[in-house]
């Protein structure tokens, strides 16, 4: 009790007063990081030490506020992005905790887009992982400015400086450390703040003294750092450059300014240590959050713009979007435009969320983020209000798996279609495909643990006993020449559409690009949007029934009856010519490609170079590291879904492997991968035409 009293007299908050934070400047923050960096335990931290939490929460006794699904308290793992909120001097900060393993990399996805700021995490035990790389990309893509926090300084093994110059090496070299540790591994007892040194003058090295280091010693390191954090903001602002070169005496304030000014534009990146499993380093890391992160801005005045990033169902309160408000303000009872699907809905509450807790809000203003309940038709990365103030959204996920489901019972059949379709609105990659006709449940994963979070959740939300078949990968479909596609639908009368399309190879991972020459005069511009809108859906089955990728389609001829034409004559009529301009194009398989990282003893490296050759795999000179070697390269996802269980037996468990998401690209020549279609295939047309129709008898 008396720490928490201690936590609540620093910041001036009371844990029971609730995390509204009206009227106080606010900060949004997201913390990621590669799977056992120790996000969760530092959020846990986070909470205790502002006194939002009475008592600490355990990531491994299953007690954390941001870890409640039952699947979390079991694996230890996020596996959902929980939103949580704390006041820290002054200022009201709402955190998003992301999980750290791949399969849920979706959820990492959404969090960044309504982000201010980030805390990434490094686990000073294994330093820049895959995934860590992948974020990092990501925060930067989307310029957001980002703290850099080294967890578990306490670890044995742990080299700062080789720790600074991977981070420097495969993140940034603009991250730059505001302290200096004090301690190695076990002797780790926190770090110095190098301002408050500069403020000291530099001179004293007592408190960063270690075993076998004299204070002279000491005092020489931490001047190094001190004189090392100036040269490196000089370096970033030309003014201060001159003036430290002139050598003029610049207040420490004023150096700590520009820091703080080129933090907050993500020109510099402070670095910070600590072990938050011992609560070292935390209130430093919640302290910078304030003074190095920016505040979120928007008026709670002007026009409503807002994002929906994430949906959740609650046993009371129904279905629950999240929503960061970009501008404006939307209260309890408002009718709210939904722009995205043009429609308007009712709020019934706006809930601020803390794990699996929530309370009345009544209003969200521009700035923050909360739970908005009453909105039945909102699916995620929705726009209410105007779109004018939403940010981009960088994409990092890509399914490359697809299973089966299987469900127990005939009578479970109804309920297991709707419990999928209701997970697919929380998580849209995981699209479920029902195919009517064959009774059957497909879904996208990203990997293994995502099936069983999966099941985890079918069993305990909806009591559904859930199996998966075995995954399998999920291939692509391009182009293999420009061609033409046609049709001429008029028959069976009433109806009249004629559309002619150029089909043209596009270059790799460009997706779709869609384009029409063709005049109003022959046809008017309601069914040439009729045609853009059904164009994509048509490519989501190309011959070989996968996805139809990088390519450019132009619609070059179009007509309409004055008379006959009806708008979805057009809608029947897109399948039916972009299926014919494939038949003519051909189209040829992609496969999806992973970059990989694998640490091996030398004793295993030819082993390991002789079964990426078998695999189809590419890679770069290997890497001599003492007695390991390391070697980079990418491998085709179907060939080597089992090598990093394999690479454990072949090394005794002392190898290891990475890998992520490199791209698609094309299959050996000979290779063929055919899907079932779902539905009746538009080449096929009289057949299709019919079923398009609700004609065709069973």
């Amino acid at each position: 009790m008396d720490q928490t009293l201690k936590g609540n007299e620093r910041n001036g908050s009371n844990p029971d007063s609730g995390p509204s934070g009206s009227g106080l400047e606010r900060r949004n923050v997201g913390i990621f990081a590669h799977v056992d960096a120790g996000k969760t335990t530092t959020t846990e931290h986070i909470l205790f030490e502002s006194g939002r939490t009475r008592s600490l929460g355990s990531v491994d006794s299953g007690t954390a506020v941001t870890d409640w699904l039952d699947i979390e308290k079991e694996r230890g793992i996020s596996v959902r992005a929980a939103t949580t909120s704390f006041v820290w001097k002054g200022v009201h900060i709402n955190l998003v905790d992301t999980p750290g393993h791949v399969d849920f990399l979706s959820e990492v996805e959404r969090s960044l887009r309504v982000m201010d700021g980030a805390v990434l995490i490094v686990s000073a035990a294994e330093g820049v992982q895959a995934q860590t790389e992948l974020i990092w990309g990501a925060l930067r893509k989307l310029k957001i400015p980002t703290l850099i926090y080294v967890n578990k300084m306490d670890r044995t093994g742990v080299n700062e400086q080789a720790l600074l110059a991977d981070i420097c090496k495969y993140l940034s070299p603009d991250a730059v450390p505001f302290q200096l540790p004090v301690g190695q591994e076990q002797s780790f007892t926190g770090a110095v703040d190098l301002w408050a040194a500069l403020e000291d003058g530099l001179e004293d090295g007592t408190n960063t003294a270690v075993s076998g280091e004299t204070l002279s010693e000491a005092a020489g390191r931490l001047k190094a750092a001190g004189i090392e954090l100036l040269e490196s903001l000089a370096e970033r602002d030309e003014a201060l450059l001159q003036r430290y070169l002139a050598g003029e005496k610049v207040p420490v304030m004023q150096w700590r300014q520009a820091a703080a000014d080129m933090a907050c534009s993500g020109r510099l990146f402070p670095l910070f240590y600590g072990a938050s499993g011992k609560g070292i380093g935390v209130e430093a890391l919640m302290d910078a959050i304030v003074d190095y992160l920016p505040g979120p801005g928007g008026d709670k005045d002007k026009e409503l713009s807002g994002i929906v990033f994430k949906i959740e169902r609650d046993k009371t309160m129904g279905r629950m979007a999240y929503v960061r408000l970009y501008s404006g303000a939307i209260r309890n009872r408002d009718l709210v435009l939904n722009y995205t699907q043009q429609l308007e809905e009712k709020v019934t509450q706006i809930r601020k969320v803390d794990g699996n807790k929530s309370e009345d809000l009544g209003v969200l203003e521009a700035g923050d983020i909360a739970a908005v309940c009453g909105l039945a038709s909102v699916r995620i990365g929705d726009v209410l209000g105007s779109p004018a103030h939403i940010p981009d959204e960088a994409r990092l996920a890509v399914p490359l798996l697809t299973v089966q489901a299987h469900w127990a019972s005939e009578a479970d059949y109804p309920r297991m279609v709707q419990a999928l379709q209701e997970l697919s609105d929380e998580d849209p990659l995981l699209d479920v495909q029902w195919m009517q006709d064959e009774r059957e449940l497909h879904v996208k994963v990203m990997g293994q643990i995502q099936l069983e979070m999966l099941t985890s959740l079918l069993q305990s939300r909806y009591g559904l006993r859930a199996e998966f078949g075995k995954p399998s990968v999920i291939y692509k479909e391009t182009p293999v020449r420009a061609g033409e596609g046609y049709v001429a639908y008029l028959m069976p009368k009433p109806c009249w559409a004629i559309l002619r399309f150029a089909i043209e190879p596009g270059p790799p991972g460009s997706g779709l690009q869609y384009d029409a020459k063709v005049r109003t005069e022959d046809l008017l511009l309601q069914y040439q949007n009729e045609v853009r809108r059904r164009v994509p859906e048509a490519l989501s089955q190309g011959l070989y029934g996968w996805e139809v990728v990088d390519l450019k389609v132009t619609l070059i001829e179009g007509q309409h009856h004055v008379w006959h034409t009806h708008p979805l004559d057009f809608a029947v009529a897109t399948p039916m010519g972009i299926m014919d301009g494939l038949a003519n194009t051909g189209t040829k398989l992609l496969e999806p490609i992973l970059n990989f990282r694998i640490n091996v003893p030398e004793e295993n490296a030819g082993r390991v170079m002789n079964d990426l050759v078998q695999m189809r795999g590419v890679f770069e000179t290997p890497v001599l590291q003492g007695e390991r070697i390391t070697l980079t390269g990418k491998v085709p996802l179907a060939e080597s879904m089992e090598y990093a269980s394999q690479l454990g037996s072949l090394t005794k468990g002392r190898g290891a492997m990475v890998t992520f998401f490199a791209g698609y690209e094309e299959c050996p020549e000979g290779f063929v991968a055919e899907r079932q279609r779902r539905g009746v295939n538009p080449l096929d047309q009289s057949k299709y035409i019919l079923s398009a129709r609700k004609a065709l008898q069973g």
